[in-house]
């Protein structure tokens, strides 16, 4: 149950297999996916820690998958998919670290988002990172005093 929730799951061919599908999305098919509307690609921890990782991982080891010189809708959707992700019932603390990750990498992008756009998604992203290690640690001692009650 424990490692359920610190999403200390073995490595497994569905690892590559989510990592292969999501290679291949766009943002709009990653939301899909959070909001689990995609058809035969069921919501797992596993698969938004992979969503998370594509946002925050580094294309042919120069650039980041979101730049300055993206389209402002393009860097709306990414911090919307952040935020979709923070708020689902299957986040776990490899996904709150990965969230955590995610805002150190683009915090100067966040913060230019909002200049240009009279927007708050830096504070959106960070209540949103509050609120999601909240849930994780509910969920660890709901875990813990099922255990409990479960030894009794």
């Amino acid at each position: 149950m424990i490692s359920k929730i610190f999403g200390k799951k073995k490595k497994n061919s569905n690892s590559k297999i989510f990592q292969a599908k999501i290679a291949k999305m766009n943002l709009n098919e990653m939301r899909l996916y959070i909001k689990d509307k995609l058809e035969g690609f069921p919501l797992s921890e596993e698969g938004l820690n992979e969503v998370i990782r594509r946002l925050s991982s580094q294309i042919n080891n120069s650039r980041y998958y979101l730049d300055e010189s993206d389209d402002d809708t393009k860097l709306k959707k990414a911090f919307d998919l952040v935020l979709e992700i923070s708020k689902s019932r299957k986040v776990t603390f490899k996904t709150v670290e990965l969230i955590a990750e995610f805002i150190k990498i683009y915090d100067k992008l966040i913060c230019n988002y909002d200049k240009n756009h009279k927007d708050i998604y830096y504070d959106r992203l960070e209540k949103s990172l509050n609120i999601a290690t909240t849930m994780v640690e509910a969920k660890a001692l709901l875990d813990n005093k099922k255990k409990l009650l479960d030894h009794y």
